[in-house]
């Protein structure tokens, strides 16, 4: 297991071109070979890769079912993949794993993270190809995910369970943050102003609520459904409700640079900056993250690379936004670095098992995923090489998009 080795941030004020020297071919290469190690040995369109747990001697995948929330990663590596290398088999694949996504959408939304389930595959999907049956299934699911939406709190209601098993009368993850992109592409794609309207809402509301005074983020807000009130900030994953959950903190930095790509809403590229800058401030000298800033005995704490790997992702887009040159520097530059650190012989999975990266933190409080191989973690890395490729071909990270 990776332990946390604690140190000052280093200095990161230097020019982006400093770290133009990044193989990134190299590491695209690798992710496709990890790829085709995967599809020798997949082949059930159910069931979908989430996980390789350390300590088992295991190399392949454990699966879920389409209905799991990590479900659109795989095959939005596929499109990734696809395209870098434009390999017609592996487009067929990621159509295949796709096209099995589909019957989400038919079932009572009952889960908020249709934006990861489907806008990571079919949004790739319609990205890349064009074709009309991804452009209906993500509006569908753009409708079916706005029926969680109270218009007395203005968020999307996370996890509806909970209302029951907790006697929360509305709450709201931070996670939810990324599934607003499937909204805001739907509202520009035939779905209707509504829908922007709902996702705008949701990150102005949280963007108001779900931070702490120095801009650390909790997992959870409860809101009262008569005046919209927050009633408590809570933890649900992280080590504390007072804590930062280092995925949380990706979740933030990612979410409201999308959010201000989409918008142009001032305030949400203030609230992923100041998310962002509070989480550069506090990584440890390799810059990956342990699973939580504040757990104690940090040297002993598993780290997160899945929380790495999505900012990485977030910060090469939040850099291209940003107008001061020290700032662009430094988001461009730590991201670059933390990509370094993942394309490690210390964090790549390698010969140990299928996937890209080792060393993530899925659920540390239940026990669930502790230094494991991560879907989610492989997707937002290979996400982070493909903007990073678009950059140094002299693109923007979301030019495609």
């Amino acid at each position: 297991m990776k332990k946390c080795i604690l140190g000052s941030l280093l200095a990161l004020f230097c020019s982006c071109s400093s770290h133009s020297n990044f193989d990134v071919a190299s590491s695209l290469n690798y992710c496709e070979e990890q790829t085709l190690k995967s599809l020798a040995v997949l082949n059930d369109t159910t069931l979908m890769p989430r996980n390789i747990l350390s300590g088992e001697e295991q190399k392949q995948w454990n699966c879920t079912s389409i209905y799991d929330w990590t479900s659109g990663f795989w095959p939005g590596i596929l499109w990734y993949v696809y395209e870098y290398t434009r390999d017609d088999e592996i487009k067929k694949q990621a159509e295949r794993y796709s096209s099995a996504l589909f019957p989400v959408v038919d079932r009572k939304a009952d889960n908020h993270d249709l934006g990861f389930m489907m806008f990571c595959s079919s949004g790739n999907a319609y990205r890349l190809t064009g074709e009309q049956k991804y452009k209906e299934i993500l509006l569908r699911s753009a409708d079916s995910l706005a029926t969680l939406f109270d218009k007395r709190v203005g968020t999307i209601h996370s996890w509806p369970g909970m209302r029951k098993q907790k006697g929360w009368p509305h709450n709201t993850i931070i996670d939810n943050m990324l599934n607003l992109e499937l909204l805001f592409w739907a509202s520009k794609n035939g779905g209707g102003k509504d829908l922007y309207n709902i996702a705008y809402s949701h990150a102005l509301v949280t963007s108001q609520n779900q931070f702490r005074e120095d801009y650390s983020t909790c997992h959870v807000v409860v809101y009262d459904t008569i005046g919209g009130k927050r009633i408590s900030q809570l933890t649900h994953q992280g080590y504390a409700d007072k804590s930062m959950w280092a995925r949380g903190q990706a979740w933030a930095i990612y979410g409201f640079t999308m959010c201000y790509r989409e918008t142009g809403e001032p305030s949400f590229l203030e609230v992923a900056q100041k998310a962002a800058d509070i989480y550069l401030k506090r990584l440890p000298e390799d810059y990956i993250p342990c699973w939580d800033f504040d757990v104690p005995n940090l040297l002993d704490a598993p780290r997160d690379a899945s929380a790495a790997a999505v900012v990485a992702s977030g910060l090469l887009e939040l850099s291209s936004y940003v107008k001061d040159k020290a700032k662009v520097d430094t988001y461009f530059n730590s991201a670059v670095k933390m990509i370094e650190a993942l394309s490690s012989p210390a964090y790549r999975s390698g010969q140990n098992n299928n996937a890209f990266l080792l060393h993530s933190t899925g659920h540390k409080p239940n026990g669930t995923e502790i230094d494991a191989s991560i879907i989610y973690a492989d997707y937002y890395y290979v996400e982070a090489l493909i903007r990073l490729n678009r950059i140094y071909n002299n693109g923007k990270p979301n030019s495609d998009e």
